[in-house]
């Protein structure tokens, strides 16, 4: 049995119900157990597994990882739902598993868990400064909105003016009446 790296672990670890989680029958190959055997001994233990420590997969979960990981199919294979286990019942299963193998195997789970840990960190601190430099382009697009609009009022022809009154007197006259000579 070949133990496998935190790097290689990290791919077992998946994402359920908000959870970072591995399922049992990775545990078994972690552990070198069968996935019987670590079953029956969680279940002999159950006391020490919290809901927060394991919990059983309902059939849409298994639906959603079987389309993202190669779990067994419908025919053949598991005939029972799956168990999960956060970090804290993978290393609660190392202790109840008790062999060498399970404790060596405990503490690259744990790794595994603690480097998922951190760089989940970093991609939230990513984040962060994402969103910091998001608000400053938005505000120098603000900024440069406001310099083009300026420039299109220069560059626009200016609108006709509205004939002026003129100041001073007007004396309006009335015109004359010119009368033309009929022949007569």
């Amino acid at each position: 049995m070949t133990l496998l790296g935190p790097a290689g672990m990290e791919q077992l670890i998946h994402s359920v119900r908000g959870h970072r989680v591995m399922l049992d029958s990775d545990l078994a190959t972690i552990y070198g157990v069968t996935t019987i055997r670590l079953n029956e001994q969680f279940t002999r233990n159950r006391g020490r597994f919290p809901a927060d420590f394991a919990f059983q997969i309902d059939r849409q979960e298994v639906a959603r990882l079987r389309s993202q990981i190669a779990i067994s199919k419908k025919r053949g294979g598991r005939r029972y739902l799956p168990w999960a286990f956060a970090e804290h019942g993978a290393i609660m299963l190392a202790s109840v598993l008790n062999s060498p193998i399970a404790i060596e195997a405990s503490v690259r789970v744990v790794r595994a868990f603690i480097h998922l840990r951190e760089l989940l960190a970093s991609n939230k601190e990513l984040a962060v400064k994402f969103a910091e430099l998001e608000r400053r382009l938005d505000a120098h697009d603000d900024a440069i909105k406001t310099l083009f609009d300026a420039i299109r009022q220069l560059l626009a022809p200016a609108p006709p003016e509205a004939p002026r009154r003129e100041i001073g007197f007007h004396i309006k006259e009335q015109a004359r009446r010119y009368r033309v000579p009929n022949g007569d």
